[in-house]
């Protein structure tokens, strides 16, 4: 990504914020990169925020499987 903008670094990594709710569940949330990258104005780091993007939402649907597998 480096290669395509390189003030990039400024807006890395991306932010993913893990905590307890108060009725003691795990909540995950993640900013949408293609969002925040959008910013930039660069249009040569679209296909990489939307690789990130769909590998931050493979992470985020394999732990909701995984909390109602343990439910």
């Amino acid at each position: 990504m480096l290669s395509k903008e390189e003030e990039i670094g400024l807006l890395l990594p991306c932010n993913v914020i893990i905590y307890e709710t108060s009725e003691g569940k795990t909540r995950v949330t993640a900013i949408d990169p293609v969002v925040a990258m959008s910013i930039v104005g660069n249009d040569a780091i679209r296909p990489i925020a939307e690789e990130v993007r769909q590998k931050l939402l493979s992470v985020i649907s394999f732990l909701e499987k995984s909390s109602k597998k343990e439910a």
